[in-house]
């Protein structure tokens, strides 16, 4: 692999993947792919009180069914490991003795108290709450003496505290803050551990990560960061930072919009190629204008530079219409296969398929494919072949099959259905002309009635796609009976017109 381009997704295991850290993941992948380069996966687990094996364990899962690899990484062969923080502690201890050697850190024993009284007080006076660095002055061998008798201790950088600093952002371009407005941040907390912000920037460092890409949410990070970087006398990555994934109300996307975690995603029968060609194109777009793109395509297309600074919006329906499109591609086997288990949870299939009840499958999924937006959606399209109920049936409905036309064409309907000894379209369209010619009616006095006699609805799936399914199915072994036409029709005429 290429050496020069490395990039690293690293999550914290404190919850489930969700599409803005998805995305995330993504774009480093896109650029590494482009790249020729390097991906690598670091697990950022020393938040102890919510870091999760199973979450862990989830995330990898997810980001696999996602269709993200990575060339070195926790579960991954790389010769810059380990690949948790928490199997890098010794490594961070000794950088934060340099540091301390060096003067340019030192040992804050401000307890949460005192911070609270100087975050109030900078408040009140209108300036930022920032660290007022009373414990700078402490010497080292006196602070050693505090931390000896038991008193708890942080380990905060010493920052400039005036100037400003400047880094290009390959998405924002350059970017100036003013140092004054940072205090010392914080390196080691009490327990020991290293903060975010210090063990991230020594374990890029130590992986030669060239590229850091992430959410536009870490820029003042980014900024504590670099200060560290020039602690530990470390050359700085190239650093872009991605727009925010808002809901169309323009708020961060939460829970509150909709599905937000990959997994459910996974779940509710959305594609992973669906969903990977969506997340590609929040905040980018190919420069052809085309969308429905493979993996392959949008790798060869993509470029970090082009990245939009706007928030990008998430937008379901259009996730949806990807989703509609990947499921195209799909062969007629697969179809059935990806809606099989939502239809089993409904209880519409029985455990057991056999090869007939396959190929049934295969013709049902390709008749209503157009009605759904993902595969958790075909229970209640398969619904119309399986709730044939007169007492659920609509007002509309009833109403059509109590006019005058509706009476005589759904009992000519039953008469002609007895005649025949096998039922398709053609035999429908062949006998609704006998039907016409004896009862008077016609268009809609004739159709209508014949499409509610036949469904129970007065609009719905294509008569000739329906009668192929429910003639069909009719004799295979479901949980719940499909009743052919003639059944149908029969109770009709039975419980609406007493015959």
């Amino acid at each position: 692999m290429n050496k020069i381009n490395r990039v690293r997704f690293a999550p914290s295991p404190t919850g489930y993947l969700h599409v803005g850290n998805a995305r995330t993941a993504l774009f480093n992948w896109l650029f590494a792919r482009q790249k020729k380069g390097t991906s690598i996966l670091r697990v950022e687990d020393t938040n102890v009180e919510r870091s999760q094996d199973k979450y862990e364990k989830k995330l990898i899962e997810d980001l696999q069914w996602l269709g993200l690899t990575w060339d070195e990484g926790p579960e991954s062969d790389g010769e810059y490991g380990p690949y948790r923080q928490s199997s890098r502690l010794d490594i961070y201890k000794k950088y934060t003795q340099k540091l301390l050697h060096k003067n340019r850190a030192y040992y804050c024993f401000c307890s949460k108290e005192e911070l609270e009284r100087e975050r109030k007080t900078a408040l009140a006076a209108g300036k930022m709450p920032i660290y007022s660095g009373k414990c700078r002055t402490i010497l080292q061998d006196k602070a050693m003496e505090r931390i000896k008798a038991g008193e708890e201790a942080v380990v905060r950088l010493k920052t400039p505290g005036k100037g400003t600093l400047e880094f290009n952002d390959l998405i924002r371009g350059e970017l100036s803050f003013k140092l004054n407005l940072f205090g010392d941040p914080i390196l080691v907390r009490p327990n020991g551990l290293p903060a975010y912000n210090y063990a991230v920037v020594i374990d890029d460092h130590l992986m030669k990560i060239s590229h850091v890409i992430r959410g536009e949410d870490h820029i003042a990070n980014t900024v504590r960061q670099i200060l560290t970087y020039q602690a530990l006398d470390f050359p700085l990555p190239q650093f872009a930072h991605l727009s925010m994934v808002m809901g169309e109300d323009n708020t961060r996307l939460s829970k509150s919009h909709g599905a937000t975690a990959v997994d459910q995603f996974n779940k509710d029968g959305i594609l992973p190629s669906a969903l990977f060609n969506y997340l590609a194109l929040l905040g980018w777009a190919p420069p052809e204008g085309k969308e429905v793109l493979t993996q392959d395509e949008i790798i060869d297309l993509f470029d970090i530079k082009k990245v939009s600074r706007s928030g990008a919006i998430f937008d379901y329906e259009k996730l949806y219409g990807l989703n509609r499109q990947h499921i195209k591609k799909l062969s007629p086997r697969e179809k059935a296969e990806m809606a099989a288990p939502h239809l089993h949870k409904a209880g519409l299939l029985p455990d057991e398929m056999t090869e007939s009840l396959w190929k049934w499958l295969e013709q049902a999924v390709d008749a209503l494919i157009e009605r759904v937006d993902r595969f958790s959606d075909f229970p209640a399209a398969f619904s119309m072949l399986f709730d044939f109920s007169i007492d659920k049936m609509g007002a509309e409905e009833k109403e059509i099959l109590q006019t005058e036309c509706g009476r005589k064409v759904t009992l000519t309907l039953g008469e002609r259905l007895l005649d025949e000894a096998e039922f398709s379209y053609d035999v429908l369209a062949r006998i609704s002309g006998d039907i016409k010619t004896e009862t008077g009616c016609k268009g809609k006095d004739l159709f209508h009635p014949i499409r509610v006699a036949l469904t129970g609805k007065v609009s719905g799936l294509a008569l000739d796609k329906f009668i192929l399914l429910v003639e069909s199915g009719a004799g295979l072994d479901f949980p719940t009976p499909l009743k052919n036409c003639s059944t149908r029709v029969s109770e009709i005429i039975k419980k609406i017109y007493g015959f």
